[in-house]
């Protein structure tokens, strides 16, 4: 794909009752960004819990989730097994390549997809999928590119934000959430 001159895809309108895969970004997205290294090397990352409830009520869906990242990261990893992320990949610089591949795995097309990213390593997906959403704090020429763009930061809300967003505009939101609640009571 060649982004000299690029310009937004023209969609007719979102489509949100075909979503059946949410694929998210990691660094800038689930987290605020910050990759932070204490004097051992060791790395944090700050996660959002709000954004880990959105993922809780999503589970109770058949809608299913993916992580993709072009970095490696232990504690993303354990993040996803806290969360059940249904897919986490690691590692990936063609972005684009990997989610098709699941796609077609999964018997789905990019109709069927949502993408959450913020930088342009995310583009060629957001481009493909059938809703990109972003976080208040991606760059302007990302944000160009995106169907949405969320009120709250990454790592901080805009992922639950997405997922409510899906899942009010399925018509499936109370639904979800009933029953999470009743699966905790």
């Amino acid at each position: 794909m060649n982004f000299i001159n690029i310009q937004k895809p023209l969609k007719p309108s979102l489509d949100w009752t075909k979503i059946k895969l949410m694929v998210f970004d990691c660094d800038g997205v689930l987290t605020d960004g910050r990759i932070i290294y204490d004097s051992a090397g060791n790395e944090s990352k700050n996660f959002d819990a709000h954004d880990g409830m959105g993922f809780n009520i999503l589970k109770h869906t058949d809608i299913k989730t993916a992580v993709i990242t072009g970095r490696n990261s232990p504690l993303l990893e354990r993040r996803c097994q806290d969360l059940k992320i249904d897919f986490l990949f690691q590692g990936v610089l063609k972005k684009l390549d990997k989610i098709n591949q699941l796609l077609q795995e999964l018997g789905l097309d990019f109709d069927n997809l949502l993408m959450m990213g913020d930088d342009f390593n995310d583009l060629p997906l957001m481009l493909r999928s059938a809703i990109s959403v972003c976080p208040a704090d991606t760059c302007e020429d990302v944000k160009a590119f995106c169907d949405i763009i969320t009120q709250h930061s990454g790592g901080r809300g805009a992922v639950r934000e997405c997922i409510e967003l899906l899942l009010t505009n399925q018509g499936i939101y109370e639904q979800a959430l009933l029953s999470y609640l009743n699966s905790i009571s």
